[in-house]
């Protein structure tokens, strides 16, 4: 009977081993399992459903935030004042994104056009669209710096053809006209005999050329050889570089186009990736760590290098001419207007800025950019967009409409582009990359912990049993116990 229960106690010693042996092989198989099936679900394929579905139609609701700088003292800025500026907003946008004409081709990438349409959202907004605002007027101070250095009479025949159509220096309009655009006889003077000069043949509005439109012919990389390179552009309108800037570096399509990066990254990671609007490839770093509802993240960040100017920042070089640090020139994509990009406010920008007008305030949670994102799959969970527009404005003689406004980069307006993933898609993500994961964790070292205590247990049994049968047939071949030599003494 003791040498049935020895065998049995080895039995379970055999079934804790291989118990333990499956955790320790659980936690490296374990491992490249996920890794398969995250580069299985990231490749852009229509085979994988909801993973294909979020990068073509972008389920994820995203607004577009907008801030207007409307100008209190106009009429003191043309005698020479500084610019007194409040902010109104935001005006909210839901933006809707979705990609058409999506065509996969034999070398492992795709083309698509993607289009976007933004629907106001009044119970989000701090007004409406019909709210009135005062900014610079871009048809006349933008033209009278692109028309400095030419000769004089031509400048004072662009000074009449402002007068003729009644166009000042400052435009006062609703936020709908601002943005959508409104009629101009002036613009269409300037459609008709300097065709070119103007971003658009229809209304002039900030935003006009936006909605409804799409953000050009994009060919990306689907993963399906090497996911590294999942998401990465391949060419944008055919072109693999850029002629907008000055050196090869600046005018290199480089990262993503922006949504979805490639799986697996570290916090030595970055998120380059092209902006059609920007006219440039931009690059995020890493921040900090964090979570969304259980899911770690990654929080990326503009570098402060990302708009500092050349002499600040050698690479940057090639985007020049420059002002100050903390401001793009992006003249040379949009048909040479004096146009700047910046953070808002202004934020990570040459404090000397501030000092061209009153009334603002920089400061990071309100106006740095930055993309929450989880690094294992390289899908956004949170992101805010954050630019500025501004003009530069300044007098020039002969144009009498620029009256003695002094030199100075002036904020129009600045918008958020925001989304981060929620409802059922969040679930999902929750329970494929939070939950399950903790389950197979769970499951590795349970079986560890139950195959150790199982090989414990039964070896302990097993030398109680072995130890009880040699007691056992030792007294059956008559050697005394220690009570019999005891008696025989006495």
């Amino acid at each position: 009977m003791g040498v049935d229960k020895s065998k049995v106690a080895l039995g379970f010693m055999v079934a804790g081993v291989l118990t333990a042996l499956s955790g320790f092989i659980l936690i490296f198989v374990g491992q490249g399992v996920m890794k398969d099936q995250i580069i299985k679900n990231t490749v852009i394929d229509p085979k994988n459903e909801m993973s294909y579905r979020m990068w073509k139609d972008v389920p994820v609701p995203f607004y577009m935030s907008v801030y207007f700088f409307n100008v209190l003292n106009p009429k003191e800025v043309l005698s020479g004042e500084k610019p007194m500026l409040e902010q109104r907003g935001p005006y909210v946008y839901r933006k809707r994104i979705q990609k058409e004409n999506v065509t996969f081709h034999a070398n492992n990438t795709v083309t698509y056009r993607e289009y976007r349409t933004y629907f106001f959202e009044p119970s989000m907004s701090a007004g409406n669209e019909s709210d009135v605002v005062t900014i610079p007027n871009m048809l006349v101070l933008g033209a009278a710096v692109m028309m400095e250095n030419l000769p004089f009479t031509v400048r004072l025949m662009m000074s009449a053809t402002f007068k003729a159509f009644k166009e000042g220096a400052f435009l006062t309009k609703t936020v709908g006209e601002l943005m959508w655009g409104y009629d101009s006889g002036l613009v269409d003077f300037l459609n008709k005999y300097l065709p070119g000069m103007l971003p658009s043949s229809g209304k002039f509005g900030l935003f006009s050329e936006f909605n409804n439109s799409d953000s050009g012919l994009f060919t990306i990389f689907t993963g399906q050889d090497d996911i590294r390179n999942v998401h990465k552009v391949d060419s944008w309108n055919g072109l693999r570089e850029l002629n907008y800037w000055r050196t090869p570096q600046c005018n290199m399509i480089n990262g993503t186009a922006g949504q979805m990066w490639p799986p697996f990254m570290t916090k030595r990671s970055t998120l380059p990736f092209y902006s059609p609007d920007a006219c440039r490839s931009m690059e995020l770093v890493y921040q900090r760590p964090g979570s969304l509802k259980g899911i770690p993240l990654y929080r990326y960040v503009a570098p402060k290098t990302l708009f500092a100017n050349g002499s600040d920042y050698a690479p940057n070089e090639g985007f020049c001419p420059c002002r100050q640090s903390g401001l793009l020139n992006v003249s040379s994509c949009r048909h040479n207007s004096p146009v700047f990009i910046s953070h808002p406010h202004f934020f990570n920008a040459d404090p000397v800025l501030l000092n061209f007008v009153h009334g603002l305030h920089p400061n990071e949670d309100q106006h740095g950019l930055f993309i929450d994102i989880h690094p294992q799959t390289g899908v956004p969970l949170n992101v805010s967009i954050r630019l500025q527009l501004n003009l530069y404005i300044k007098r020039v003689s002969g144009i009498t409409e620029t009256g003695k406004i002094p030199e100075t980069i002036m904020p129009m307006i600045w918008f958020e582009e925001s989304g981060f993933i929620d409802g059922p898609i969040l679930d999902t993500f929750h329970t494929n990359l939070v939950v399950l994961p903790a389950i197979m964790e769970v499951m590795q070292y349970g079986f560890i912990a139950l195959g150790l205590a199982t090989v414990i247990v039964a070896a302990l049994v097993r030398h109680r049993i072995r130890k009880a049968t040699y007691e056992t047939s030792t007294q059956g071949n008559g050697t005394p116990t220690k009570s019999m030599q005891g008696d025989s003494d006495k």
